[in-house]
């Protein structure tokens, strides 16, 4: 006789106050953000322990925008790299940080923490600047508002780590596009100063108070401003020596119980500086060579390469496995276009019974110019729109991306096909491409 057991009832109807649920759904909206909804969303979660009306993450994993904002439109749209990187100069790793700093123009009372790994600063700005009760010596969950930032700075390195094709394209457009902006603001207030300046130390002048008095002023403008352009210039360059040494820290808890000898050639300490997102796609293709190449049997030894030409990013990774690496393998395949979106190529050597060896080439400029597109009389907008288009990007994608609604995305898609004289996204694209848009 089998006695029967009472079934196991499941309890879901705990009371609304056994589990913090607004939490934890903040906790999971966090984790599963994509990089251009994090702000909003640690935003979202960290407010009613914060208050805030602005929130701002600076972040140099990031190259193409290292700025993620939330919250009042003055802050977001007024904040500057350079008042972001005075602020972290007084943040302590290791504790927060609550006082009045020049944020967005003007002085604003601000709360912040800083990421330790990665260098991340996180903001919060409060209308006044009085202080309040949110001064970090007195919020409340201090340690909860820790804990959510740390989750939101570490989703942003895996994001970043495991960025697609298209992350990577339109992250190495926005960063040439920013330079090249900065490039024209220095031209144009270099001009301005010193016209200030030879005027200020024309003889023709009486008062020489007056005229010192402008001299200095001037000269620490020109100072500055020189500054904030190279400073600028080098959050979206990263030493190739530097660069090297971040991918053996990547890959060491990865190797370390592998039983696998991982050898590192170093590269020249002279190489040319790479752009970030070179640095970024190159630590990812040689961490997804290395685990293609674990998988094999009889792997025992691998060895990875850079070298810089001056031109392109140079790198060899080579196994002593049996040569059986499949190059038409979907991890491989995903490696490959990884490579291609950066103008790069990737060409594998297959030896049977004496291993691979696989070479990939990453011009450190971006590719030339396209072909002449003026005679679709596109405007600015919609040549960006378009160039999100070919980089495969959907329209909640092309939104996020240049901070418009969906709504928007979709006038200047309509333009776009009118303009070029197309009837879908798939010839648009094809259109593009042609003209050497991706």
């Amino acid at each position: 006789m089998i006695e029967s057991t009472p079934p196991v009832r499941l309890v879901t109807d705990f009371p609304e106050t056994a589990l913090p649920w607004p939490l934890l759904r903040a906790v999971a909206r966090i984790a599963e953000a994509p990089l251009s909804a994090i702000a909003e969303r640690l935003h979202e979660a960290v407010r009613p322990y914060t208050g805030g009306d602005a929130l701002v993450i600076f972040t140099e994993e990031c190259t193409g925008r290292p700025q993620k904002k939330s919250g009042d439109g003055e802050v977001v749209a007024r904040v500057s790299i350079s008042e972001l990187q005075q602020l972290r100069e007084q943040v302590a790793a290791e504790g927060p940080w609550a006082g009045t700093a020049q944020i967005a123009g003007r002085q604003r009372q601000a709360f912040a923490l800083r990421y330790a790994p990665s260098n991340a600063l996180l903001v919060i700005t409060y209308p006044g600047t009085a202080g309040g009760r949110q001064q970090a010596g007195d919020m409340e969950n201090l340690d909860l508002v820790s804990y959510l930032w740390v989750m939101a700075a570490r989703r942003i390195q895996e994001k970043v780590k495991d960025a697609p094709p298209s992350y990577l394209l339109e992250s190495r457009a926005a960063s040439a596009e920013r330079i090249r902006v900065t490039g024209e603001l220095v031209d144009l207030h270099s001009t301005t100063l010193e016209t200030i300046l030879a005027a200020a130390r024309s003889g023709s002048l009486d008062d020489a108070t007056a005229r010192a008095t402008v001299s200095d002023a001037a000269a620490k403008a020109l100072v500055e401003l020189r500054t904030h352009n190279d400073q600028t210039a080098e959050l979206v360059k990263e030493p190739v020596a530097t660069a090297f040494e971040r991918l053996r820290e990547d890959l060491r808890p990865l190797t370390r119980f592998s039983g696998i000898d991982v050898q590192f050639i170093e590269p020249p300490l002279n190489g040319r500086a790479l752009p970030g997102e070179i640095a970024i796609a190159a630590r990812a293709i040689v961490r997804g060579l290395l685990l293609a190449m674990m998988e094999q049997p009889e792997v025992r030894r691998v060895r990875t390469q850079w070298d810089c030409d001056g031109e392109n990013l140079l790198i060899n990774v080579r196994d002593d496995g049996r040569g059986g690496l499949s190059a038409d393998a979907p991890n491989m395949e995903r490696l490959q276009r990884r490579v291609q979106a950066l103008d790069g190529r990737m060409e594998v050597d297959l030896m049977p019974g004496w291993g691979a060896d696989i070479s990939v080439t990453l011009p450190l400029d971006p590719p030339a110019s396209p072909a002449d597109v003026s005679g679709w009389n596109l405007a600015a907008r919609e040549l960006e729109v378009l160039q999100l288009l070919a980089a495969g990007q959907r329209n909640r994608s092309i939104a996020a991306a240049l901070n418009i609604s969906e709504n928007t995305v979709k006038f200047h898609v309509r333009n776009l096909f009118r303009k070029l004289g197309v009837a879908s996204r798939t010839e648009a694209i094809a259109l593009a491409h042609s003209h050497g848009l991706r």
